[in-house]
């Protein structure tokens, strides 16, 4: 019975322990739910790549997700479960995506095909506030995401490969807040494809009206 109880400590602990996602994307607490709009801008032009509907815990996790196309075609639904995260597709088989939590504050993120093949899996390495400093990718192409902020913003982002090799950089700016500082309206450049993007944010707050 001690033995069962610790091993159910253990695992409370660790799904405590894993990083809120209002943290990891800079949002207050008390969000409900979101829709983000993710643009592509050529010659002033703007094209919706996809828009996605989360719907967050009450401790700031994101319970479920959904996003689609332009054409409103489904790419991807998440659900949280107890111990994992479901994500389904529309061209393949769901992914079941474990956290485990590993010393100075990292996480393993891991999926699985139902027949247990990995599908993928990056450590997340966490700033003391719950935001992300790097994300490392151990499969293919092994590509690192390293995350800069100024003022408790995200301003840059630098991606190399496993060779240190810088593939891209984009800079991060946000144009307009809410009274709750949540970015509503972030633009990102890139200084290698000179690719622009832009991101519409449209939060609920538990004590709205």
């Amino acid at each position: 019975m001690r033995v069962l109880f610790i091993f159910i400590l253990l695992l409370t602990v660790q799904s405590c322990a894993t990083k809120k996602d209002i943290d990891k994307r800079l949002l207050p607490e008390g969000i409900k739910s979101a829709t983000e709009e993710m643009y592509v801008i050529v010659n002033d032009q703007k094209k919706l790549l996809y828009k996605k509907e989360m719907f967050f815990t009450k401790n700031g996790r994101i319970k479920y997700s959904k996003t689609v196309d332009a054409a409103g075609n489904l790419l991807q639904e998440t659900e949280k479960k107890i111990w994992f995260v479901v994500e389904s597709y529309s061209d393949k088989e769901p992914y079941y995506c474990k956290t485990r939590w590993k010393p100075n504050q990292r996480e393993r993120i891991s999926c699985y095909s139902r027949k247990q093949y990995k599908q993928n899996e990056s450590i997340y390495y966490y700033n003391t506030d719950g935001t992300i400093d790097k994300i490392a990718d151990n499969f293919t192409p092994f590509y690192t995401q390293y995350f800069y902020y100024t003022n408790k913003e995200l301003s840059r982002i630098v991606i190399k490969d496993e060779k240190d090799k810088l593939i891209d950089e984009v800079t991060v700016n946000c144009a307009t807040k809410d009274e709750k500082g949540t970015c509503l309206k972030e633009i990102r450049n890139s200084n290698v494809t000179n690719k622009k993007e832009e991101i519409l944010f449209f939060p609920n707050y538990f004590n709205s009206n």
